[in-house]
């Protein structure tokens, strides 16, 4: 927030926040090397096995799967945010708004 903070421009920021957001699904993806992991993982935040399936036996990059569905569904923002990522764009709202 060092730098964004003192700027007024919001424009790069929910882009910005957006790209964390992918590079951390990535970083979830990757560190859940191995399909039966992947699988396992995703039908346990929720997704069904049907698409999960798909996911796991994919041979696509970590962060081309990072932009599924399936994936964004078990990863989405509010599972992010409850683990302790913080929202840049909610950080520059605040400060810049706050009352």
């Amino acid at each position: 927030m060092g730098y964004f903070r003192l700027s007024e421009y919001y424009r790069p920021i929910p882009l910005l926040d957006q790209w964390i957001h992918r590079r951390i699904r990535c970083c979830f993806l990757k560190q859940w090397r191995k399909p039966k992991t992947r699988f396992k993982n995703l039908v346990r935040l929720g997704v069904d096995k049907v698409n999960a399936a798909k996911i796991a036996a994919s041979s696509k990059g970590y962060y081309r799967l990072s932009k599924t569905y399936a994936v964004q569904q078990a990863l989405n923002n509010n599972y992010l945010a409850k683990i302790g990522l913080v929202s840049l764009k909610d950080l520059w709202i605040r400060f810049h708004h706050h009352r």
